[in-house]
């Protein structure tokens, strides 16, 4: 089980570290949103990793706000983008 958690624990810093490298380095401001997005995503997997390990539901509340804050940023953005195009 450790072995399994190494494991996760890499893949998900490796995700976390080419999402905050695309935010940077991004070209365009599209790609620096759905890089940001990746990012929220994977901090919602590594809690929900973190939950099932340890076998609790405390940062459930966090989950959810991450979610909300994620898909509210997402169409804002969206929208934005999309009034942009027709000026």
């Amino acid at each position: 089980m450790e072995i399994a958690l190494v494991a996760a624990g890499v893949m998900f810093g490796v995700g976390a570290l080419a999402s905050i490298y695309r935010i940077v380095v991004g070209p365009s401001l599209l790609d620096r949103v759905i890089a940001s997005d990746v990012l929220v995503v994977t901090i919602m997997c590594v809690l929900g990793a973190e939950m099932a390990v340890n076998r609790h539901t405390d940062t459930l509340p966090v989950m959810l706000a991450l979610a909300m804050f994620g898909i509210v940023g997402s169409v804002s953005i969206a929208r934005f983008m999309a009034r942009q195009d027709t000026t």
